[in-house]
């Protein structure tokens, strides 16, 4: 048996997996109504499986999954996610790192060039095996790329269902790491949807200036909307990043952050020249400057996300 839950009244439903767990393949989604309030709502075979093996002694979930984003550009999204990721993996935990971006930076940051990524593993034409790559110990990468554009497009001609395209591919992964961490694009369209609709942790870099301050104001609303449909995603982190100490504006702006969300704004990432310098050579921080500010600070946001002080000392 497995449990699923209307999203419009949360009532709480079981469900006969036996019914039709040899008949419908593994991917499909199924169409399910709320005998309380006639709500019609998508439900995921692969979850209501894992649900069942849970039950019968398989192995449970235990990836978290971490969802870096904000709809506006140039705020530190795709270098946060790549040194998070690379300093959980130091840290000893096996990560796996999602490129959803069109420009595939993340990539380009790890110094790879994979020969198939997300895009292959969305249209079901290669395997997780075949699309992930090993980019260091203990992390790995599934990229992004102008392909996506194209995924995108496929998405938006679904008419059913079309939020959980990413969960459908993803489930199988989940046991298999510790963090899944989620790079995603400025703006905000279907694909962003998706990956909202499989984490369950969101990490917000916010640069300390006026714009980004208002999107994150925007994107707030924005989550709330999708938290209506899905309880589990929260916000968990606010990042603020490229904090110039030597001029005033950014200090003001910090304080303002830390007075809207005292729960959830971490240290600050220092402005270096360091992080703009270490992609050219394909490095993260860690590696190309471990002794400079950057380095320092994300060593304590890899400390607050694990909850271990002792992480990366």
């Amino acid at each position: 048996m497995a449990v699923i839950v209307c999203p419009k009244c949360a009532k709480k439903h079981k469900v006969n997996v036996e019914a039709f767990k040899e008949n419908t393949p593994s991917g499909k989604t199924l169409a399910a109504r709320c005998k309380s309030c006639g709500n019609r709502f998508p439900v995921r075979i692969d979850y209501l499986l894992a649900q069942d093996n849970i039950k019968q002694g398989g192995k449970q979930s235990r990836a978290r999954k971490i969802c870096i984003t904000l709809s506006k550009g140039g705020v530190g999204k795709t270098t946060t996610s790549v040194n998070l990721a690379a300093g959980l993996a130091l840290a000893g935990h096996k990560v796996l790192l999602v490129d959803t971006d069109t420009q595939g930076q993340s990539s380009y940051i790890l110094g790879k060039k994979p020969k198939a990524g997300l895009t292959e593993l969305l249209t079901k034409e290669l395997a997780p095996e075949e699309t992930i790559v090993r980019a260091r110990k203990n992390l790995w990468l599934l990229g992004g790329g102008k392909s996506l554009a194209g995924v995108k497009r496929i998405i938006d001609r679904k008419s059913f269902g079309a939020e959980w395209t990413l969960s459908e591919v993803m489930t199988e992964l989940d046991h298999k790491y510790d963090f899944i961490l989620i790079d995603t694009s400025p703006g905000w369209d279907q694909l962003i949807v998706n990956v909202l609709f499989y984490a369950t942790e969101v990490l917000v870099p916010v640069a300390l200036e006026a714009m980004p301050l208002h999107g994150l104001s925007e994107f707030m609303k924005s989550l709330g909307s999708i938290q209506k449909y899905r309880k589990e995603i929260e916000l968990k982190y606010i990042v603020p990043t490229f904090l110039d100490t030597r001029v005033k504006g950014p200090q003001t702006i910090f304080s303002e952050l830390k007075r809207l969300y005292p729960n959830f704004v971490c240290e600050p990432i220092r402005y270096s020249e360091s992080l703009s310098e270490a992609p050219s050579y394909g490095k993260t921080i860690f590696e190309y400057a471990p002794g400079c500010t950057a380095s320092a600070d994300y060593r304590s946001l890899v400390k607050r996300v694990t909850q271990d002080e002792k992480a990366l000392p």
